[in-house]
């Protein structure tokens, strides 16, 4: 039976039965990064050569295997995926040959899902503009549309890209060469800002830049939203497909920013910590990307005094390698943001991209709020009743929120992890240290604490939305990585371990999470399931070396079993109120002890639904419910809740 369509009413999500949907899901999946074919994981070397051939038909996993991870994710309580393709997969080929294969891949795998109670909301994923990048998301084509010779990106230290500085043939980790975690590092190197600029602010910056006879911010948008309407038309009559992201982390290229600036810590020009890697200057990008030398300093953490400090300087580009084609100008230096004279750049005007007529501009306000609106336009003149979940530059935290043009019908999709857990690989506990600030924290309650904070001030985000009246907030991504402390579980685990001992700092952390996720009454969608996942440091989620998948082929050692391969499971594999007939006021789950306990207020006598997960209660549960009765569905690791003579239920889940 197809799901009931979801719609806004002011912080939650509304089903068209009356009820209530708490939305708790997973991103499907980490690899779609990548093509399939042929096999796109970053630690097979590649030229990109081929970028116009390749096909995602295939990710995240062929449908043949559609019935075995879709009952997976059922059977562990996920009613909801945030489905990845990426604008390659669509339009590799080049300028609107759209891959009808891929297309019709696609929309069968939406089709599917709805079968195991799933909602879908496509996210246009990317990150670090593309594959050529250090990312994934645009096709390669767009480069040399541009002017852009992607091919000496690599010589001209413009980009930081596994496939180009991995030694494959030594393996596993390789902190000389390509160092972990490291990829987003890319959002400051001059090939991804140059595209981040173009794409959001060209018709600001250097609004006569024409590309194929269009100003380059339209072009490139045009073809954008294109990608987005090949796969809107094929899934609009499904019920369960509930609307479109906006763009996962977009990046703001040098809006905002002064010429010479490096950041190297906190200063009058921007108050936050350094971060690990080369403190660009916008004015070190276009000389690098212009053929010059540049000597630039390389940030690093320092354990001992807690905070990032300068390692050394780094000379880029020393061959002297431009990265713009033969003939092609660059289009910033034509709108008189530097000059190059006698082998020297200079900046002709400090204030290039952070101000116009006297003006400071906002990332938000001036180009995310449009963008948003050509997004929502372009998606509901397919389906008037999508949803538009949006997402601003992560590397802004909120910045100055979301912009007052946001569309109405918005949900809050932003993003959050615990920054020194993802990008560090250790989850220290209980004594936990923040090497960006200094900060430490001991204990579970001051972790989960904080996580409820930072969480907070997110969802308070969503306030200003939808003209006032607020909009849901559910977490986009989160999650940690598996291969913590050097991937010692791995190690146990090849050693025979099958026990709970090489998890145990994997579903602490998870579960804090989560138990801030209940505090607050959130929607999510965990980052990731990858169906490829191995077991492998140089592997992971197949793509720069991230391992944050949930499930793992190398630990699936019994297929009868529906929770082989699952990783941590006792740390997401809870139990919550996903339907609700009436107001959600508290939810709690204490995993030691296993008992949850669910207050709302009743508005009808319709049916609210608690998922109870069998992997919780091996032994059974009892159920008590003050100002109601339930009924248990055992093959659905379900329990309905009636209200009976109370406006206020209580719903209490004790293990036995």
């Amino acid at each position: 039976m197809a799901l009931p369509r979801i719609e806004i009413d002011g912080e939650w999500f509304r089903d068209t039965e009356g009820r209530r949907r708490i939305l708790r899901g997973v991103n499907l999946g980490g690899d779609c990064k990548v093509p399939y074919t042929p096999n796109g994981h970053t630690n097979i070397p590649t030229d990109f050569s081929d970028h116009r051939t390749v096909s995602f038909v295939g990710r995240p996993f062929p449908l043949a295997e559609a019935e075995e991870h879709f009952g997976r994710l059922k059977a562990w309580g996920f009613n909801c995926l945030r489905l990845l393709t990426t604008w390659e997969a669509v339009e590799h080929e080049g300028p609107y040959r759209y891959d009808e294969d891929y297309l019709d891949y696609f929309a069968e795998l939406c089709r599917k899902a709805d079968d195991y109670g799933m909602y879908v909301f496509v996210d246009f994923h990317q990150d670090v503009w593309s594959r050529m990048t250090g990312g994934d998301g645009a096709p390669g084509w767009l480069f040399e549309a541009v002017g852009l010779d992607f091919t000496k990106f690599h010589a001209a230290g413009a980009t930081h890209v596994m496939q180009y500085k991995y030694d494959f043939a030594r393996g596993g980790r390789q902190e000389d060469n390509y160092p972990t975690m490291t990829w987003s590092q890319n959002y400051k190197y001059p090939a991804n800002a140059i595209m981040w600029t173009l794409f959001f602010a060209g018709n600001t910056f250097c609004p006569d830049f024409l590309v194929q006879g269009r100003p380059a911010q339209d072009f490139l948008q045009e073809h954008y939203l294109g990608a987005m309407e090949a796969i809107a038309t094929r899934v609009k009559d499904l019920p369960n497909v509930i609307g479109f992201d906006s763009l996962n982390e977009p990046g703001s290229g040098y809006v905002g920013l002064p010429m010479s600036y490096r950041h190297t810590g906190p200063s009058e020009q921007n108050p936050f910590p350094a971060r690990p890697g080369l403190a660009w200057s916008v004015l070190d990008g276009f000389a690098a990307a212009r053929g010059l030398a540049r000597e630039i300093p390389e940030m690093g953490i320092d354990w001992d005094q807690r905070a990032v400090v300068k390692k050394r300087d780094v000379l880029v580009n020393a061959e002297g390698v431009s990265i713009w084609k033969d003939g092609a100008k660059c289009p910033f230096e034509r709108a008189g943001a530097y000059r190059l004279a006698g082998g020297e750049i200079e900046a002709l005007d400090e204030n290039f991209f952070s101000e116009r007529n006297g003006r400071r501009l906002e990332m938000e306000k001036d180009f995310m709020g449009p963008f948003f609106a050509h997004v929502a336009e372009r998606m509901r003149a397919i389906n008037k009743d999508w949803l538009l979940f949006a997402e601003l530059d992560p590397g802004a935290g909120l910045g100055h929120g979301f912009p007052p043009d946001t569309p109405e019908r918005t949900v809050n999709a932003s993003h959050w992890y615990d920054i020194v857990t993802l990008s560090t690989k250790r989850f220290d506990f209980p004594v936990k240290v923040n090497p960006y600030t200094g900060r430490t924290l001991e204990g579970a309650d001051a972790i989960e604490a904080s996580y409820t904070r930072q969480l907070g001030r997110l969802k308070d985000a969503s306030k200003t939305l939808n003209g006032g009246t607020g909009a849901p907030a559910l977490l986009g991504e989160f999650g940690i990585p598996y291969d913590l402390d050097e991937a010692a579980a791995y190690k146990a685990w090849d050693a025979g371990d099958r026990s709970d001992g090489p998890w145990e700092k994997h579903v602490i952390a998870l579960d804090l999470m989560y138990n801030a996720l209940d505090q607050l009454l959130m929607n999510s969608t965990q980052w990731n399931y990858t169906a490829s996942n191995r077991n492998n440091q140089a592997v992971g989620d197949g793509w720069n070396q991230e391992d944050l998948s949930i499930y793992s082929v190398d630990q699936r050692i019994d297929p009868s079993d529906i929770n082989s391969g699952g990783r941590a499971l006792k740390g997401f594999v809870r139990p919550y109120a996903r339907t609700v007939a009436g107001r959600p006021l508290k939810m709690k789950f204490k995993r030691e002890t296993g008992t949850f306990r669910f207050v709302y207020e009743a508005d009808g006598a319709g049916e609210t639904e608690v998922f109870v997960p069998n992997l919780q209660y091996p032994k059974g549960y009892d159920v008590e419910v003050e100002g109601g009765e339930a009924m248990r569905d055992e093959a659905n690791q379900i329990i309905r809740v009636h209200a009976v003579g109370s406006d206020k239920v209580a719903v209490t889940i004790t293990r036995r």
